[in-house]
């Protein structure tokens, strides 16, 4: 029936061309030709009498018996138009009659004295009479075999690169999935998005542009062409791009920037052009293209060999279609990439993606919104505190705070409890940056205690440094590939001093200079520590200038990515070298020199440690005394203290 649409005008729903039907009307056309023309002769049923007048007249020309006591009789061609009489017209060349015989015996008397008399000289042939329906079967066979195999075979080729169903002209096609008027139930709004204040105020005009252009154009403002979302992965750029399309309420093209390349020479910019068409045809609207460096890497610069690369195909497209000479109105275009410095220069100029928009990783206020939002649906305890969990997540990502509060969830119901507590989430904090806890794991009691006079190093050393990191807990338990950890609680900086750098340099070489001054021999438990101080020994000194033979110059070039020379010299590669050794031999010798005026109380941290495995910041207290140095974070939580707020 006619559906009224809201012009009131009648909608006929007409049935959609399918090549499977095509395929059905060919086979079926072969199987009825094969029916009717399958003996590829003309017949006709004719009596036994009549049969034997024929013979004796001398009409036969061969004669073929069957098992099911019948015969076809082949007619000479000069005796076809007495046989046939007014119907030998359009005959086949081997016309023939069929006769149903009373017994074979009889038959083979009458042939044999047909033959003396001379009526009859030809051959006869006794075979065994098949199936119609089995000769169809195996004259239609093969033909089924190769419709079914390419049918298949263009549904894979389909589905596989360019989607549309079984048409393997669709290959060409663009695969984005396209969403109008989502549910609000499946709606992601900006409410869902925690934090990333700055780039939410970015696309919230974007998506005003789109419900209320008037309000810009009258003032002479054209609306923005596209906006790139940069950052580190897990910051949220996806889900923007979602709630960017939830509340625009407007045609949302979503596909991943590897869509569009396939092995397939030209396939990729045939996508681009259908994109672009289905775009303007339901304009306004928004493209987003995920991960978009899969195919806007810099030309020129692409590692695969051969001079015509599919991808610089795709690119070239999409910048023409972009900013070219047709116009693209009300097409925005989003995408986003943790790899700006890849893409090509072209595609970041202004015209066609306008704004740059920066998701970075959420600060601390940003992280304790981000806490809020995944903690709505979770049964929580009154112990548990988002800011001290902000805290303690620094350089945490949106995603990781989500498997920081999935994982407590998980912890407490294996525990069995009614609600979610503070320790479940301090062990999911320590799963997801320690690794899972090893409690099988056979330690003799030298390497215990090997470990816990390493890891009081690092405690004793964070406690005493001004610029260390606020101590947390220190544990020997062995977490991942590591034997024991300190936790601490950093601060979140904007710049970093020379001085700051050289306390948290000195901090790492404590566990080091533990075992050498209280054991006698070093161990391999200090790799991971070294390894990060030489790199920030070397950063320190080759890139941001802190070194006293080599004061302010930087050999970093963040642009320089595909040069594989040192911009210095070997003279100049020498005196890095001496200089970084110099500073981490320093900070070496003064890790020492503390240890060593605080021998007692590391020896008191270390047997607590070997003791009970985990030792808190109030432990650490007990044995040293009040931190004497404060830093802003321990303030924040006195200030915390002060007015109630359970840490």
């Amino acid at each position: 029936m006619p559906i009224e649409t809201p012009n009131n005008r009648p909608k006929i729903n007409k049935p959609k061309f399918n090549l499977s039907w095509l395929y059905l009307i060919i086979g079926f056309s072969f199987l009825i030709l094969i029916f009717f023309n399958n003996n590829n002769s003309s017949s006709k049923e004719v009596t036994y009498s009549e049969f034997k007048e024929m013979v004796q007249n001398g009409y036969a020309d061969k004669i073929v018996a069957y098992n099911d006591n019948s015969l076809d009789m082949f007619v000479k061609p000069e005796y076809v138009q007495k046989v046939f009489k007014e119907n030998y017209k359009g005959l086949s060349r081997s016309p023939s009659v069929h006769v149903e015989v009373g017994s074979m015996n009889a038959l083979d008397d009458f042939l044999t004295q047909a033959q003396k008399d001379g009526q009859f000289n030809g051959s006869v042939k006794y075979e065994k009479k098949s199936d119609i329906w089995s000769v169809v079967l195996w004259n239609t066979l093969p033909i089924i075999i190769l419709i079914v195999a390419y049918i298949w075979l263009m549904r894979r080729m389909s589905n596989g690169a360019g989607g549309g169903g079984a048409n393997p002209f669709n290959v060409g096609k663009s695969k984005a999935q396209v969403y109008e008027n989502v549910n609000n139930k499946d709606r992601i709004t900006f409410k869902d998005v925690a934090g990333q204040a700055e780039a939410k105020q970015e696309v919230e005009e974007i998506v005003e542009f789109l419900k209320n252009p008037e309000k810009y154009t009258e003032l002479g403002g054209k609306i923005p062409k596209g906006a790139l979302l940069v950052g580190p992965p897990g910051t949220g750029k996806t889900l923007l791009a979602k709630a960017v399309a939830g509340e625009a309420n407007v045609p949302f093209f979503s596909m991943s920037g590897s869509d569009f390349v396939e092995m397939f020479v030209g396939v990729g910019a045939s996508r681009v052009r259908d994109l672009f068409r289905q775009a303007k045809e339901k304009a306004p609207c928004i493209v987003f293209i995920d991960e978009i460096d899969a195919v806007g890497r810099a030309r020129g610069k692409n590692p695969s060999m051969g001079g015509n690369d599919e991808r610089e195909n795709t690119l070239n497209q999409l910048l023409t279609e972009m900013d070219g000479f047709k116009s693209n109105s009300g097409v925005i275009i989003l995408a986003a990439t943790n790899r700006v410095d890849m893409l090509d220069k072209a595609l970041l100029r202004a015209g066609r993606f306008d704004r740059q928009i920066h998701v970075d990783l959420p600060d601390l206020n940003e992280r304790v919104a981000v806490f809020k939002v995944h903690m709505r649906p979770l049964k929580m305890d009154e112990t548990v505190d988002i800011d001290l969990l902000a805290r303690q997540t620094p350089g945490f990502s949106g995603a990781d705070i989500a498997n920081v509060c999935n994982e407590a969830a998980l912890i407490a119901a294996r525990h069995s409890k009614k609600a979610i507590s503070k320790q479940d989430f301090s062990d999911a904090i320590d799963r997801i940056v320690g690794g899972l806890e090893k409690k099988t794991k056979i330690m003799t009691a030298d390497e215990k205690r090997s470990i816990a006079i390493h890891e009081a190093g690092h405690a004793t050393l964070s406690w005493f440094l001004e610029h260390a990191d606020p101590l947390i807990k220190v544990t020997i338990v062995p977490r991942g590939r590591a034997l024991g950890a300190a936790w601490y609680l950093p601060e979140e900086r904007q710049i970093t001093t020379k001085e700051q750098m050289l306390d948290e340099m000195c901090a790492l070489l404590g566990g080091r200079a533990a075992e050498d001054l209280f054991i006698g021999h070093i161990s391999t438990g200090a790799m991971n520590d070294l390894e990060r101080a030489t790199k920030q020994a070397y950063s320190m000194i080759a890139y941001i200038g802190m070194s006293e033979k080599m004061p302010n110059l930087s050999y970093y070039s963040s642009t320089d990515e595909y040069s594989f020379q040192k911009p210095y010299s070997e003279k100049t590669a020498e005196l890095i070298d001496s200089e970084v050794q110099r500073m981490i031999n320093g900070q070496y010798e003064r890790a020492k020199q503390l240890l060593s005026e605080h021998k007692e109380g590391h020896a008191q941290l270390a047997q607590v440690l070997i003791e009970r495995e985990v030792i808190m910041a109030d432990d650490v207290e007990k044995i040293f005394g009040k931190r004497p140095w404060t830093s802003r974070t321990e303030e924040i939580l006195a200030e915390e203290e002060k007015i109630g707020k359970k840490v």
